[in-house]
Formats: structure tokens, C-alpha cells, sequence
């Protein structure tokens, strides 16, 4: 096998790749939620100096800005020499992940018990989502416009909540079932409390509930209506493995991409030739749809507004600016496991350890709804890899007609940029706990700094 990327290590570089990855594990262990994401981004950007485009009257080669767009999306930018109608690097990831929601009329008492009511979010395996502690994190927002953050289960302190599964002694019809039955949707329901409120007849544990929700967050049961509450694992991320060499988390996918683009932009030194810009979206597991989903207009509301500061108002502008523009679509990829090897073809397969996965094309199927990145530019992507000394591996998501699955990449190859789907490779994908390796996200963040110096 060739060799990893702790293979070329000496001790310092070493030392700076765990550090980093320390860095991202407390990073990842507060940023479960697409909004809590974004609130952290923004204090990191502007712990590096960015400043709010909305407070900005014109672009100079240096300057450095962000944008945001309904608490789910951050763009950081970096303006080159060059103007930005000759084109932009882009690293593009999402920062969504599969879970599952609070409906809006969600909170219910059966039999003693009080439990709230969910729909899931995006491709998961349901009978991975039971039994383990889960946090309720998200917002409520009131009529009169409050917003309340709400945050229950990952503090120490904090009681935990769960789904419930059943008791293999009574399992055995269960068990018959296929995974995809196992446990239905419309049982990932949360239980959360067992206290009855004395001196009430109707529902006495559901009152107690709400009694203690108005004392904390002063939230009636109707609020819910107008919120967004994820359950989530409760707990921090944490190393994995023996020799401390992997990390164990909830939303690798695809936070592990989005924070390694942030912080290339962050951590660029100089001023590019090109505008340099991370561009971080949310709905990826649900289609990239909606008005926080790359295929809202949002993207390119801000470029419009970018060029018209440029003197550049014209839709000519706008084209060339796309056309001329290339992009690492950063998503996770599938690592090979030796336990399920034969979902793998092992030539093109991602393994941990070997650096940046590209991917070609992604898509099921015969690539259907994929990108699939032309010669050329790949040939561009190598280029750039090999001399900065970035480790890269070349991938699809398993054999051929076993699966597959999609990311941002088509959508911004439709508006005629270059793009490929470059990431990190992860275990568990989907689930509760996903595993990535260290030297992956290091190489990986490298690999992306290397991407936004100029190509040409």
C-alpha cells in the first residue's frame, strides 16, 4: 500500500496536525446545529480580522469579508488582486446533518410518560437513534420576535434525553424485520419526563413539563409551533483509538469540510490572485433546497453585490464571473471499512490516513445526478497537490450499483465553474457517531489552502 500522511510527518508537523484537530474537535463539539455553526464562524472570522460586507462601501485587493444569510449560511471572502470578474477559488460544504426534528406540535403524555414528537432529517438509519443520550438543541422564537436558545443535554450538568427501543426479551417480531423496519420513523419519538404535576387531572406529567420550560426559557407549548429544535448526541466529540489518531463525532458530514474551508480562508497568509472565498450552506441532506440551500439565490445576491463595488454591475459581469470561477465542492466521503469490505472496490476506494479524497464523480445509478469534473481540471487539481506536497487519494462511494449519493457539486457546475467533490473520508457516515482520521482533516485543510493560491 503507499504510504500516509503520518508517514511523512516529523515531529513538529506532528505536533501542528494534533493541535489543529484539537482545535476542530472543541470546534465540532459546540456547532451540532447549522446555527450554532454559523454564530462560532462569525467569531472566528471576526477574531481574524473580517469585517461584515453589509458595513463595507468598496472591495480592495487584502480586504477581508463575510456575509450571512438567516442564521444558516457564512460566506468568507478574501479579495484578490485580481478583480472578481475574473473568477473565484471557492470551497463549498454544507453544514447540515442528519438527525431528528421536533415537529411543531410535538410535546404529548401517554400512560405516565411525556415525549415529544419528531421527523426525521435526511438519510439515516433509524434503529441507530435509539437508545443512546440525545440533547435538544436549537430555537424558539416568539411571537413578539425573541429568540431563545436552547441547548439541553450537552452541558455536564444538563439532564440528557432518549429514544426508547425495545427490550430484546420482547423483540422477537421485531427482529424479524428489515433494518429499514426495525424501528419506523414515527417511533424516534423523545422521552422526557415522568414527574406529575400535583393537583392536575389532565395530563399532569405534560403540565410539569411545561412548567419547568416556562421557568427556564419562558416558552409556552404553543412556541413550539415557531421553532427549530434538533435532537442530537449529547456530548463533546472526543479522540478514538488507542494511539489517539482518529476523532469521534457527531456531523463530520459535513462539518469536518466546512471547518477545514473556513479555516484555510481564515488561516491564508497574503493576499491571493483571485478572490479566495469558503461558502458554507445548509439543507445538503435534504436536496440543497430552500432559501439556506446552495441552490437558493443567495450566492449569488452576494457576487452581484461584490461586483457592482467593483464597478461591475452589468449581467456580463455576473456570467464571466461564474465562468471563470473554480470550486473544491468539499463533502464527505466513504472510507473503507474492513468489516464490510465488499461494498468497496478496493482501487477506488478512500482509506484512512491517505490525504484528500477526490472524487471525479459521485451520483448512483450511472452517475446520475452527479457532477463528473472534465480531464482537464483534474489534471489542474493534481498539479496543485503534488506541488505543495499535499497527499491525495482518488475515490468513488463504493461499487459500482451498491449505492451512492450526491453533494453541492452539480449545482454550481451549472452555473459553467469548474468543480469536483473533494473531501475527508469518513466511517459511520450518517450515524450518531461518525469517525474521521486526523492526518485526513490536517492534509485536507492543507490541501485546501494550497487550492485557493492561484491555479494558473
Amino acid at each position: 500500500m503507499s504510504k500516509t500522511v503520518w508517514e511523512k510527518l516529523n515531529d513538529s508537523q506532528k505536533d501542528e496536525l494534533m493541535q489543529f484537530n484539537k482545535e476542530y474537535i472543541d470546534f465540532l463539539s459546540v456547532s451540532k446545529t447549522e446555527r450554532a455553526f454559523v454564530n462560532n464562524s462569525i467569531a472566528l472570522v471576526e477574531k481574524a480580522g473580517f469585517k461584515n460586507l453589509s458595513e463595507v462601501t468598496e472591495l480592495k485587493p487584502g480586504d477581508k469579508v463575510y456575509s450571512t444569510n438567516k442564521g444558516k449560511n457564512i460566506l468568507a471572502f478574501i479579495i484578490g488582486k485580481e478583480p472578481i470578474r475574473n473568477g473565484l477559488n471557492l470551497l463549498g460544504a454544507h453544514i447540515d446533518s442528519p438527525r431528528t426534528d421536533l415537529k411543531q406540535h410535538p410535546l404529548y403524555e401517554s400512560n405516565g410518560l411525556v415525549l415529544l414528537d419528531t421527523h426525521y432529517y435526511g438519510g439515516i438509519k433509524k434503529y441507530q437513534w435509539v437508545a443512546r443520550p440525545m440533547a435538544l438543541v436549537g430555537v424558539v422564537v416568539k411571537k413578539d420576535g425573541t429568540v431563545i436558545d436552547i441547548n439541553i443535554g450537552d452541558d455536564d450538568n444538563d439532564p440528557v434525553v432518549g429514544i426508547s427501543d425495545l427490550l430484546i426479551h420482547l423483540a422477537a417480531d421485531q427482529m424479524s424485520k428489515t433494518g429499514a423496519k426495525v424501528v419506523e420513523g414515527e417511533a424516534l419519538d423523545v422521552l422526557v419526563g415522568s414527574i406529575p404535576k400535583k393537583d392536575t387531572e389532565k395530563d399532569p406529567v405534560k403540565a410539569y413539563i411545561l412548567d419547568l420550560l416556562k421557568e427556564k426559557y419562558d416558552i409556552e407549548e404553543d412556541d413550539f409551533i415557531s421553532s427549530e429544535i434538533e435532537v442530537v448526541p449529547a456530548g463533546k466529540a472526543r479522540d478514538y483509538g488507542l494511539d489517539r489518531s482518529m476523532i469521534m463525532g457527531y456531523g463530520h458530514d459535513d462539518k469536518v469540510c466546512a471547518y477545514t474551508s473556513l479555516r484555510a480562508v481564515l488561516d491564508f497568509e497574503g493576499t491571493p490572485d483571485r478572490t479566495a472565498c469558503a461558502i458554507l450552506v445548509d439543507k445538503e441532506e435534504i436536496g440543497s433546497v430552500g432559501n439556506t440551500g446552495m441552490q437558493s439565490a443567495y450566492f449569488d445576491h452576494v457576487i452581484a453585490k461584490m461586483l457592482a463595488m467593483q464597478n461591475e454591475s452589468s449581467l456580463v459581469a455576473f456570467n464571466d464571473t461564474m465562468d471563470n470561477s473554480r470550486m473544491l465542492s468539499s463533502d464527505v466521503s466513504a472510507a473503507f471499512d474492513p468489516l464490510y469490505p465488499e461494498v468497496m472496490e478496493t482501487k477506488n476506494a478512500s482509506f484512512f490516513g491517505k490525504g484528500i479524497c477526490f472524487n471525479k464523480y459521485t451520483g448512483s445509478r450511472g452517475k446520475g445526478g452527479s457532477n463528473d469534473a472534465n480531464a482537464e481540471y483534474m489534471a489542474k487539481i493534481r498539479k496543485i497537490m503534488d506541488e505543495n506536497d499535499c497527499y491525495f487519494q482518488t475515490c468513488e462511494l463504493g461499487k459500482v450499483d451498491v449505492g451512492g449519493g450526491g453533494t453541492i457539486a452539480y449545482i454550481m457546475a451549472n452555473k459553467n465553474m469548474d468543480v469536483i467533490d473533494a473531501g475527508i473520508a469518513v466511517q459511520n457516515m450518517h450515524a450518531p457517531c461518525e469517525v474521521v482520521s486526523k492526518a485526513d482533516v490536517y492534509e485536507a485543510y492543507r490541501a485546501y489552502i494550497a487550492f485557493l493560491k492561484d491555479m494558473d
